[in-house]
């Protein structure tokens, strides 16, 4: 079963065949009148002010399951907006983290009936969601032993516009170059190895720039899934990714981010993160049905152009 054949997300019913890019075109217009807003109200202070609270919450949202890299594109943006440096760089990189509260959100309103089908498998009632979990779990624990063990030494050498920039481009001459091919598999089929390989493959995603979502979703296809099933399991693979990290930071920074940024601001972002997310991944499944998943390899060099630009005239640094 293609993708064509597949269900989108729960509720979600994007069209197969007309003009698709509709909630694309809004979601990407409201990033640039964020950012814009963010630039010109915020100025270069260390101060999370509510149109950057937006603009972040924003970037976030879109970029977090498309192949692009939502950290990369964080960290740029905070450097372009002044947020993070010297002494509120805690707060500013907690913040970050704690909008991708929305972003889970998201995909649990999306997903809702495979998630409500994952909770029985814990609890005994479900063989197949039981399954999945497991597969889950085994492809979510390589990433998180290396990020547990090598965090300092990344967030040190990796957290920069110029690493970002080589993953931007390496991954977008890579998802050129790559021919992609679609499995047969679904979802309920990913074996345990596959589940592993996925796994192992995420790791990769640990440098900045590079993209889980892009990582994941390739890894799924070499294993044989769908592209559907592919997708749905990057997802839900986000999902535990994500709320392990935000648990994480929230639990080591959580006081700092309060006390520098208090709440308000962190829950507007957290609920901008949430609207743009839900349209971003709405937008992916539809956009996918007839277009493929190499086109975002344009888009990848693309900004890795843009930044370079920007790093060589002394707008980022």
């Amino acid at each position: 079963m293609g993708l064509d054949d597949r269900p989108a997300p729960d509720g979600v019913g994007v069209p197969k065949t007309g003009r698709l890019l509709t909630t694309g075109e809004l979601v990407g217009a409201a990033i640039l009148a964020a950012f814009m807003v963010g630039l010109a109200l915020g100025g270069g202070t260390g101060l999370l002010t509510v149109p950057k609270a937006v603009l972040l919450g924003a970037v976030e949202g879109v970029t977090e399951y498309l192949p692009v890299s939502s950290t990369g594109h964080l960290l740029v943006t905070q450097r372009l907006i002044g947020l993070g440096a010297g002494a509120g760089k805690t707060a500013a990189d907690t913040y970050a983290v704690a909008i991708q509260v929305g972003a889970i959100a998201a995909v649990l309103a999306l997903y809702r009936t495979r998630i409500r089908t994952m909770v029985q498998g814990i609890l005994g009632h479900d063989q197949v969601g039981r399954r999945l979990v497991g597969r889950l779990v085994v492809a979510f624990l390589p990433a998180a032993a290396v990020g547990v063990v090598f965090q300092t030494t990344i967030k040190d050498r990796l957290f920069g516009p110029w690493p970002i920039v080589v993953a931007w481009a390496a991954g977008g001459v890579f998802l050129l170059w790559w021919g992609q091919t679609h499995g047969d598999r679904e979802l309920e089929a990913l074996t345990t190895r596959g589940a592993i390989l996925i796994g192992v493959a995420q790791v990769a995603a640990m440098w900045p720039g590079v993209s889980r979502s892009l990582v994941s979703i390739v890894a799924a296809l070499a294993v044989g899934l769908t592209l559907a099933a592919a997708l749905e399991f990057s997802f839900l693979l986000g999902l535990a990714t994500l709320l392990a990290a935000t648990v994480w930071d929230l639990g080591n920074n959580g006081a700092t981010l309060l006390a520098d940024y208090g709440w308000r601001t962190p829950l507007l972002g957290a609920l901008v993160a949430f609207v743009t997310a839900y349209a971003a991944v709405r937008w992916m499944v539809g956009y996918l049905r007839t277009r493929p998943l190499g086109n975002f390899g344009w888009y990848r060099i693309g900004i890795a152009v843009v930044t370079v630009i920007l790093l060589a005239v002394g707008a980022l640094s």
